[in-house]
């Protein structure tokens, strides 16, 4: 079938994106769903720092690829095998699927699918086909198993979680990726306790959902800390008891100052090596930094290592909020749907597929934390 998709043939574009247009929206064959997949009508997408970050070559990807990974839409049509999933069903996408057989699934961690990070890392589906072509035949990769700037998308069903059909699509998009990643970095990697000391550094849509886990978990000290002062002032709107500029040279004496030496729980959700040093520097004895920014593969820190022996630290990473999706998206949407998790607060605004150049300008620029593509 014919779809309509963004697609990246080359990273590194400069900026403004609105000019330099790395994203071509494209007519593309879709193959129908084989085996274990499924034939999603995308209605949603997110964009995400993960796509701008593949866009802007920090995390290389092979090439060309239709982007987008943080979707929701309906259920067109199953493939063979499939029983569990009909015509009409309410979906969110998952950016790693998860075989449910290696070691990490069989553990309780599909976020760490071995075959899963295996094929995300090719550009194809669990199952290592490909389903995006150009009419010459060429194939255009998958990212992430989901390609979700598009009509319509085939993935597989370890990719997909079925959802409340009463929560509007452009809603529910924002749990596959940003309210995933960041409320499972608080409750599942970090588990959180009420009355617990936290601080969530980088207020992007991540850290914000890092911010609202930290409310609903019932933080009693919960402190902010970006770069931009409209962001700090947002997430004083959100539950933030405190915020810092980490513009400050002297941001890290004045959180350890604040906080009697430090929160017990430190949040990383900027994709930068100053920022995890920032949450290492500000985390208490005996208390827990955790890293789930995803900085550029060749980012290292320099660690302080006798600290963590005399001060019983931790450092964590955390991919996808150490989630097992089919089990937290539900959860998270019915905090939402309560009032616990008001994730539609981050929602900075809506806009075509055509417009997608110049919604990705605004991610890079700071001026909005979601927006979503309504297709």
């Amino acid at each position: 079938m014919k779809i309509r998709a963004a697609v990246l043939n080359a990273m590194g574009a400069s900026t403004p994106y609105r000019t330099s247009q790395p994203l071509t929206i494209e007519e593309l064959d879709l193959d129908l769903p084989g085996p274990g997949e499924v034939l999603v009508r995308i209605k949603a997408a997110g964009l995400c720092h993960s796509d701008l970050s593949v866009i802007n070559g920090d995390r290389p990807r092979p090439l060309p690829m239709a982007l987008g990974h943080e979707a929701a839409g309906i259920v067109e049509e199953v493939g063979p095998g499939i029983h569990d999933l009909v015509r009409g069903d309410h979906v969110v996408c998952v950016f790693v699927p998860s075989c449910g057989h290696c070691g990490p699934c069989a553990e309780g961690r599909p976020a760490l699918c071995e075959p899963g990070a295996a094929v995300n890392g090719a550009g194809t589906l669990l199952s290592g086909a490909n389903r995006l072509h150009r009419a010459d035949g060429t194939t255009v990769l998958h990212h992430l198993g989901i390609s979700g700037f598009a009509d319509y998308a085939t993935v597989s069903r370890h990719s997909l979680v079925k959802i409340d059909p009463e929560l509007p699509l452009e809603e529910a998009a924002l749990f596959g990726c940003a309210v995933l990643t960041g409320v499972g970095a608080v409750v599942n990697t970090a588990r959180v306790q009420a009355g617990a000391s936290v601080a969530v550094i980088g207020l992007g849509g991540v850290g914000l959902c890092s911010l609202l886990g930290a409310v609903a978990a019932g933080a009693r000290e919960i402190v902010a800390i970006d770069l931009a002062d409209d962001k700090l002032a947002f997430a004083q709107e959100l539950g933030a008891t405190a915020t810092f500029n980490a513009k400050d040279p002297d941001c890290a004496e004045q959180v350890r100052s604040a906080t009697k030496g430090g929160v017990e729980y430190a949040f990383e959700l900027a994709g930068s090596v100053r920022a995890l040093e920032l949450a290492y520097r500000i985390t208490r004895r005996g208390g827990t930094t955790v890293s789930g920014g995803l900085p550029p593969p060749t980012a290292t820190m320099p660690l302080p290592a006798v600290n963590l022996v005399a001060e019983e630290r931790t450092l964590k990473g955390s991919y996808i909020g150490t989630a097992v999706p089919s089990r937290d998206i539900p959860r998270f949407i019915q905090l939402y749907q309560r009032g616990r998790l008001p994730v539609d607060k981050l929602m900075t605004g809506t806009l075509a597929l055509s417009d997608i150049n110049q919604g990705f300008d605004r991610l890079h620029d700071g001026t909005a934390i979601r927006q979503v593509v309504k297709l």
